[in-house]
């Protein structure tokens, strides 16, 4: 009781305690010590509540972002937009080919568009992990210049489980295998439309402080990596009440 009432006064009058004798603030220290030895959760307690405190303004600058970029997110033309496009509910993805955790996403993303039927989804190519991420999301977008969305959403699906090294004669293949013309889309993968989308995407990245994939926005949520199944259904509740 002795200590909390000398902290109480040295915080409640810090001027006064400013004009502490040195023999004072020593005692005072030493009570102190003393009290952090006896009490160690106390510490636990504080370091708690101050992990809660950033968290939350991490969240809250996360939502701050999101509203300043609604538009980008949700309203881009070049981005491609699947599940219910009359969804009440809208999710947007950053995503890489050539990440391990995108991979473990994918089929319960899929899942959940379609066990709920009313979710809008909008994916920005977003490869930053080598080239070959960005041959991948250079041949994804080509596709869709050339051949359009419902092409664009197959070879998505296929390229977020391939396991192989993703080079041009791989990607020639898998044109092929799904009915595809290669040439024309290998001729559209370095055209200017393609790049503008990939850095278009990368910008809205920076300032939204993206640096890594998955990362979903989900109206004004962020939700920086892997979210499971489970998780996702209950933010979207959430949202919904």
């Amino acid at each position: 009781m002795r200590f909390l009432l000398s902290v109480l006064l040295f915080f409640a009058a810090p001027l006064q305690a400013q004009e502490m004798t040195d023999a004072e603030r020593s005692s005072f220290r030493a009570e102190v010590r003393e009290y952090l030895l006896e009490n160690p959760e106390v510490i636990m307690e504080a370091i708690g509540i101050l992990r809660a405190r950033e968290e939350q303004a991490k969240v809250q600058a996360d939502v701050t972002m999101a509203r300043a970029n609604a538009d980008a997110l949700f309203n881009d033309p070049t981005s491609f937009v699947g599940g219910n496009p009359d969804g009440d509910i809208t999710l947007v993805e950053f995503m890489d080919y050539r990440c391990s955790f995108c991979k473990r996403a994918f089929p319960e993303t899929k899942e959940l568009l379609h066990t709920d039927g009313n979710i809008r989804y909008i994916i920005k190519e977003f490869p930053i992990l080598g080239e070959q991420s960005e041959l991948a999301s250079r041949f994804a977008l080509a596709v869709r210049n050339v051949e359009g969305d419902e092409a664009y959403e197959s070879v998505h699906d296929i390229l977020m489980e391939f396991r192989g090294d993703v080079t041009i004669d791989s990607l020639t293949r898998l044109a092929v295998t799904v009915g595809l013309d290669p040439d024309s889309i290998v001729a559209e993968m370095n055209s200017p439309d393609v790049t503008h989308v990939i850095a278009t995407n990368r910008a809205l990245a920076q300032r939204l402080q993206i640096t890594g994939t998955p990362t979903f926005v989900m109206q004004d949520q962020m939700l920086r990596g892997y979210v499971p199944l489970d998780q996702m259904q209950q933010i979207v509740e959430a949202i919904r009440g």
